[in-house]
Parts: C-alpha cells; sequence; structure tokens
C-alpha cells in the first residue's frame, strides 16, 4: 500500500498514541464531569456552555457563535440550552437586527452556580490534567491540538460553503 494512501492501516505505534490519546481524554472528561455533578449538580457540558457565557459581552452569545464555541450541532445546543433554561441559569432573547438570531444569555443564577462549580472544574483541570504535564508538553498539547483544530475548522468550513 502506497506511503501516501490515508487509509492505509495505522503502526502500531500511530495506534497506539491514538488509544492513549482517546482513553487519555474519555477518562479525564468523565472525571472532571464526576467531579462537578458531585460538587456543584452541573455537568460538564452544562459548565461548558455557560463558561463560554461568562467569557463574552455581557453574559450572552448568539446560538450559533455557542454552538462553534462547545463544539455542538444546533439541536445539541438547543437541547443543552432547554435544560440550562428550565433549570433558570439561562434565558433566551431575540436578536434585534437579525429576526432569525436568538441570543443566550447567563441569568445571575447562572452566573451565581458557575462561580460555584468554577473552583470544581479549575482543581479538577489542575489535579488531572495540568500537574501531569510540565510546561514543554503542555505547550506541544496546545500546539498539537491548535493544529488539529484548525484544520478540522478549515474543513468544516469547506463543507459547509460545499452545501450551502
Amino acid at each position: 500500500m502506497d506511503e501516501a494512501d490515508p487509509s492505509r492501516d495505522l503502526t502500531p505505534w500511530e495506534l497506539g498514541a491514538w488509544r492513549a490519546m482517546m482513553v487519555g481524554m474519555g477518562r479525564l472528561l468523565h472525571r472532571l464531569d464526576e467531579e462537578l455533578v458531585t460538587e456543584s449538580g452541573m455537568t460538564l457540558a452544562e459548565y461548558e456552555v455557560l463558561s463560554y457565557l461568562s467569557d463574552s459581552v455581557e453574559g450572552r452569545l448568539r446560538m450559533a457563535e455557542l454552538a462553534q464555541g462547545v463544539v455542538v450541532s444546533r439541536s445539541g445546543l438547543t437541547r443543552r440550552v432547554d435544560g440550562l433554561v428550565a433549570a433558570g441559569l439561562v434565558r433566551r432573547s431575540a436578536c434585534a437586527s437579525d429576526r432569525r438570531g436568538t441570543y443566550a444569555e447567563l441569568t445571575q443564577e447562572g452566573w451565581r452556580r458557575l462561580e460555584q462549580a468554577a473552583p470544581v472544574h479549575r482543581s479538577g483541570v489542575r489535579r488531572y490534567f495540568l500537574d501531569q504535564v510540565d510546561d514543554e508538553e503542555l505547550y506541544m498539547v496546545g500546539d498539537i491540538f491548535g493544529s488539529v483544530a484548525s484544520s478540522l475548522a478549515d474543513y468544516e468550513a469547506r463543507q459547509a460553503r460545499r452545501f450551502a
């Protein structure tokens, strides 16, 4: 099989690296989720939405922007935001400049719950991830996944233009 063929078998070294990344990421996300649920009653997915909203201007984002940030389909984000709205942590509001657009916005209770959950999340990220790598490894991880994310964003943009 040609070395340039992208469907060629993975070498044992490539397969080992891939599996280590998958298992490590899966266990990390599971552990962070479990701690957040236990300590704050909030899932990692819910925390992620609230965190993205808190980083935005006025604690709100258009749903399409939020979906790109949390890397979930629009329908998946709608279901997630529906739960946060029902819990009183987020509210929806219409976009004045675009009648089709909708904002997701943190409520006061959403801010409060996020502030309660943030130390739990930060502690877990530090304990289970940051404390396991040195600065050089952390830089490499950021560089690697920054490249992967950028490449996939380019691919997704090409696909969107193709089907537009």
